[in-house]
Protein backbone atom coordinates (compact mmCIF):
# COMPACT_ATOMS: atom_id res chain seq x y z
CA UNK A 1 0.00 0.00 0.00
CA UNK A 2 1.90 3.33 -0.56
CA UNK A 3 1.68 5.91 1.60
CA UNK A 4 0.10 9.26 0.28
CA UNK A 5 3.34 11.24 0.67
CA UNK A 6 4.66 10.73 -2.63
CA UNK A 7 8.42 10.35 -0.62
CA UNK A 8 7.21 7.09 0.72
CA UNK A 9 5.61 3.14 -0.67
CA UNK A 10 5.42 0.15 0.63
CA UNK A 11 8.88 -0.74 -0.57
CA UNK A 12 10.79 2.33 0.54
CA UNK A 13 12.71 0.94 2.95
CA UNK A 14 12.43 -2.39 1.93
CA UNK A 15 14.19 -1.85 -1.54
CA UNK A 16 16.69 0.03 0.57
CA UNK A 17 17.47 -1.94 3.11
CA UNK A 18 17.81 -4.85 -0.03
CA UNK A 19 15.13 -6.89 2.57
CA UNK A 20 18.08 -7.30 4.68
CA UNK A 21 17.74 -6.77 8.78
CA UNK A 22 21.06 -4.81 10.05
CA UNK A 23 22.32 -6.23 13.23
CA UNK A 24 24.58 -3.52 13.99
CA UNK A 25 23.28 -0.80 15.72
CA UNK A 26 25.32 1.84 14.03
CA UNK A 27 24.22 1.30 10.76
CA UNK A 28 20.45 0.55 10.95
CA UNK A 29 17.95 3.49 10.68
CA UNK A 30 16.08 4.11 14.18
CA UNK A 31 13.15 6.19 15.31
CA UNK A 32 15.61 8.82 17.71
CA UNK A 33 17.77 9.68 14.90
CA UNK A 34 14.78 10.09 12.28
CA UNK A 35 13.23 12.66 14.97
CA UNK A 36 16.75 13.97 15.21
CA UNK A 37 17.18 14.67 11.41
CA UNK A 38 13.52 15.79 11.19
CA UNK A 39 14.35 18.40 13.71
CA UNK A 40 17.09 19.36 11.90
CA UNK A 41 15.43 19.95 8.63
CA UNK A 42 12.75 22.15 10.13
CA UNK A 43 15.62 24.24 11.30
CA UNK A 44 16.51 25.21 8.51
CA UNK A 45 13.33 25.56 6.75
CA UNK A 46 13.17 27.84 9.49
CA UNK A 47 16.30 29.57 8.41
CA UNK A 48 15.38 29.73 4.60
CA UNK A 49 11.89 31.43 5.59
CA UNK A 50 13.32 33.77 7.91
CA UNK A 51 15.94 34.90 5.34
CA UNK A 52 12.95 35.24 2.94
CA UNK A 53 10.71 37.18 5.06
CA UNK A 54 13.37 39.71 6.25
CA UNK A 55 13.27 40.53 2.19
CA UNK A 56 9.77 41.98 2.37
CA UNK A 57 9.42 45.68 2.95
CA UNK A 58 5.91 46.01 2.08
CA UNK A 59 3.80 46.14 -0.66
CA UNK A 60 6.56 47.62 -2.78
CA UNK A 61 8.71 44.91 -2.16
CA UNK A 62 6.47 42.67 -3.91
CA UNK A 63 8.09 42.09 -6.83
CA UNK A 64 11.20 41.28 -5.34
CA UNK A 65 9.72 38.33 -3.60
CA UNK A 66 8.41 36.19 -6.37
CA UNK A 67 11.76 35.28 -7.32
CA UNK A 68 11.79 33.57 -4.36
CA UNK A 69 8.48 31.99 -4.26
CA UNK A 70 8.96 30.79 -7.76
CA UNK A 71 12.57 30.00 -7.42
CA UNK A 72 11.79 28.25 -3.83
CA UNK A 73 9.26 26.09 -5.02
CA UNK A 74 10.73 24.93 -8.47
CA UNK A 75 13.95 24.51 -6.12
CA UNK A 76 12.13 22.32 -3.99
CA UNK A 77 10.38 20.38 -6.76
CA UNK A 78 13.02 19.39 -8.58
CA UNK A 79 15.31 18.29 -4.64
CA UNK A 80 12.16 16.50 -3.59
CA UNK A 81 11.88 14.93 -6.87
CA UNK A 82 15.60 13.81 -6.69
CA UNK A 83 15.37 12.77 -3.36
CA UNK A 84 12.61 10.69 -4.12
CA UNK A 85 14.33 8.54 -6.84
CA UNK A 86 18.01 8.71 -5.34
CA UNK A 87 17.36 7.98 -1.82
CA UNK A 88 21.07 7.82 -0.85
CA UNK A 89 21.78 11.54 -1.85
CA UNK A 90 18.90 11.72 1.04
CA UNK A 91 21.78 13.02 3.81
CA UNK A 92 22.95 15.88 1.20
CA UNK A 93 19.64 16.51 -0.70
CA UNK A 94 16.79 16.16 2.11
CA UNK A 95 18.75 19.57 3.71
CA UNK A 96 18.74 21.14 0.66
CA UNK A 97 14.99 20.89 -0.15
CA UNK A 98 14.37 22.75 3.46
CA UNK A 99 16.30 25.19 2.90
CA UNK A 100 14.51 26.07 -0.81
CA UNK A 101 10.84 25.20 0.71
CA UNK A 102 11.91 27.65 3.52
CA UNK A 103 12.76 30.73 1.07
CA UNK A 104 9.24 29.82 -0.90
CA UNK A 105 6.75 29.52 2.48
CA UNK A 106 8.89 32.63 4.01
CA UNK A 107 8.21 34.61 1.06
CA UNK A 108 4.70 33.10 0.64
CA UNK A 109 4.13 33.98 4.65
CA UNK A 110 5.25 37.16 4.26
CA UNK A 111 2.91 37.78 1.18
CA UNK A 112 -0.14 36.61 2.95
CA UNK A 113 0.81 38.27 6.53
CA UNK A 114 0.14 41.30 4.87
CA UNK A 115 -2.89 40.80 3.72
CA UNK A 116 -4.08 39.25 6.76
CA UNK A 117 -2.20 39.76 9.98
CA UNK A 118 -1.41 37.18 12.36
CA UNK A 119 -2.15 34.34 9.75
CA UNK A 120 1.16 32.85 9.38
CA UNK A 121 1.71 32.18 14.14
CA UNK A 122 -2.50 30.79 13.27
CA UNK A 123 -0.86 28.38 10.63
CA UNK A 124 2.32 27.33 12.52
CA UNK A 125 0.37 26.91 15.13
CA UNK A 126 -2.15 24.71 14.01
CA UNK A 127 0.43 22.76 12.01
CA UNK A 128 2.57 21.52 15.23
CA UNK A 129 -0.55 21.13 17.10
CA UNK A 130 -2.27 18.40 14.47
CA UNK A 131 1.69 16.73 14.00
CA UNK A 132 1.50 16.55 17.75
CA UNK A 133 -2.04 15.35 18.17
CA UNK A 134 -1.78 12.94 15.60
CA UNK A 135 1.63 11.26 17.03
CA UNK A 136 -0.19 10.77 20.48
CA UNK A 137 -2.76 9.27 18.73
CA UNK A 138 -0.84 6.93 16.55
CA UNK A 139 1.14 5.71 19.30
CA UNK A 140 -1.87 5.28 21.69
CA UNK A 141 -3.39 3.18 19.37
CA UNK A 142 -6.10 5.52 18.83
CA UNK A 143 -5.88 5.44 15.17
CA UNK A 144 -4.32 2.72 13.43
CA UNK A 145 -2.64 2.18 9.46
CA UNK A 146 -4.65 -0.26 8.66
CA UNK A 147 -5.21 -1.11 4.59
CA UNK A 148 -8.38 0.02 4.83
CA UNK A 149 -7.46 3.52 5.97
CA UNK A 150 -4.76 3.58 3.75
CA UNK A 151 -6.31 3.03 0.74
CA UNK A 152 -8.94 5.94 1.25
CA UNK A 153 -6.10 8.32 2.18
CA UNK A 154 -4.23 7.53 -0.66
CA UNK A 155 -7.36 7.81 -3.24
CA UNK A 156 -8.08 11.00 -1.26
CA UNK A 157 -4.69 12.07 -2.28
CA UNK A 158 -4.23 11.20 -5.75
CA UNK A 159 -7.75 13.02 -6.45
CA UNK A 160 -6.71 15.86 -4.47
CA UNK A 161 -3.23 16.22 -6.61
CA UNK A 162 -5.71 15.38 -10.06
CA UNK A 163 -7.90 18.25 -8.82
CA UNK A 164 -4.90 20.96 -8.70
CA UNK A 165 -3.44 19.49 -11.95
CA UNK A 166 -6.41 19.92 -13.67
CA UNK A 167 -6.84 23.48 -12.29
CA UNK A 168 -3.21 24.27 -13.05
CA UNK A 169 -3.45 23.46 -16.85
CA UNK A 170 -6.74 25.14 -16.94
CA UNK A 171 -5.02 28.84 -15.96
CA UNK A 172 -3.50 28.73 -18.80
CA UNK A 173 -6.41 29.34 -20.79
CA UNK A 174 -7.37 32.07 -18.04
CA UNK A 175 -9.70 29.48 -16.39
CA UNK A 176 -9.68 28.20 -12.88
CA UNK A 177 -11.61 25.82 -10.59
CA UNK A 178 -13.10 28.71 -8.53
CA UNK A 179 -13.87 26.52 -5.16
CA UNK A 180 -10.70 25.69 -4.75
CA UNK A 181 -9.10 29.48 -4.07
CA UNK A 182 -12.86 30.97 -3.55
CA UNK A 183 -13.54 32.06 -0.68
CA UNK A 184 -17.25 30.94 -0.76
CA UNK A 185 -18.94 27.94 1.62
CA UNK A 186 -17.92 25.17 -0.69
CA UNK A 187 -14.44 26.53 -1.34
CA UNK A 188 -13.91 26.64 2.91
CA UNK A 189 -15.59 23.43 2.95
CA UNK A 190 -13.04 21.79 0.23
CA UNK A 191 -10.21 23.65 1.84
CA UNK A 192 -10.99 22.10 5.30
CA UNK A 193 -11.46 18.52 3.43
CA UNK A 194 -7.64 18.93 2.13
CA UNK A 195 -6.51 19.82 5.46
CA UNK A 196 -8.15 16.59 6.65
CA UNK A 197 -6.41 14.45 4.21
CA UNK A 198 -2.70 15.97 4.61
CA UNK A 199 -3.27 15.89 8.43
CA UNK A 200 -4.06 12.05 8.04
CA UNK A 201 -1.25 11.06 5.49
CA UNK A 202 0.93 11.70 8.80
CA UNK A 203 -0.33 8.45 10.12
CA UNK A 204 0.73 6.83 6.75
CA UNK A 205 4.58 8.59 7.58
CA UNK A 206 4.73 7.44 11.20
CA UNK A 207 3.93 3.99 10.15
CA UNK A 208 6.22 3.58 7.53
CA UNK A 209 9.08 5.45 9.36
CA UNK A 210 8.31 3.11 12.33
CA UNK A 211 8.43 -0.03 10.06
CA UNK A 212 11.24 1.05 8.07
CA UNK A 213 13.56 1.28 11.61
CA UNK A 214 11.78 -2.33 12.63
CA UNK A 215 13.43 -3.55 9.32
CA UNK A 216 16.23 -1.78 9.72
CA UNK A 217 16.31 0.34 6.99
CA UNK A 218 20.01 1.72 6.20
CA UNK A 219 20.89 4.47 8.36
CA UNK A 220 20.90 7.36 5.31
CA UNK A 221 16.95 6.39 5.24
CA UNK A 222 16.67 8.70 8.53
CA UNK A 223 17.18 11.58 6.33
CA UNK A 224 14.52 10.25 3.53
CA UNK A 225 12.18 9.93 6.49
CA UNK A 226 13.09 12.97 8.09
CA UNK A 227 12.73 14.65 4.61
CA UNK A 228 9.26 12.98 4.10
CA UNK A 229 7.97 13.82 6.90
CA UNK A 230 9.02 17.50 6.22
CA UNK A 231 6.98 17.39 2.69
CA UNK A 232 3.90 16.97 4.53
CA UNK A 233 4.15 19.38 7.37
CA UNK A 234 5.04 21.94 4.77
CA UNK A 235 1.49 21.01 2.48
CA UNK A 236 0.10 20.63 5.73
CA UNK A 237 0.82 24.41 6.49
CA UNK A 238 0.44 25.52 3.20
CA UNK A 239 -3.51 23.86 3.20
CA UNK A 240 -3.73 25.79 6.92
CA UNK A 241 -2.74 28.70 5.43
CA UNK A 242 -5.05 28.78 2.35
CA UNK A 243 -7.78 27.90 5.02
CA UNK A 244 -7.47 30.36 7.69
CA UNK A 245 -7.05 33.25 4.56
CA UNK A 246 -10.45 31.95 2.89
CA UNK A 247 -12.18 32.40 6.41
CA UNK A 248 -10.80 35.41 7.11
CA UNK A 249 -11.57 36.93 4.21
CA UNK A 250 -15.28 36.69 4.66
CA UNK A 251 -15.16 38.66 7.60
Amino acid sequence: MQSGNPALNKNTFLDAASGAVFTRGDEAMTINGTVNKTGLLLILVLVGAMVSWSRFAGPDSLPTMMPLVLGGAIGGLVLGLVTVFKKTWAPFTAPLYAVAEGLFIGALSAIFEMRYPGIVMQAVGLTFGTMAALLLAYRSGLIRATEKFKLGIVAATGGIFLLYLANFAMGFFGHSIGFINGSSGIGIAFSAVVVVIAALNLILDFDLIETGAQQGAPKYMEWYGAFALVVTLVWLYLELLRLLSKLQSRN
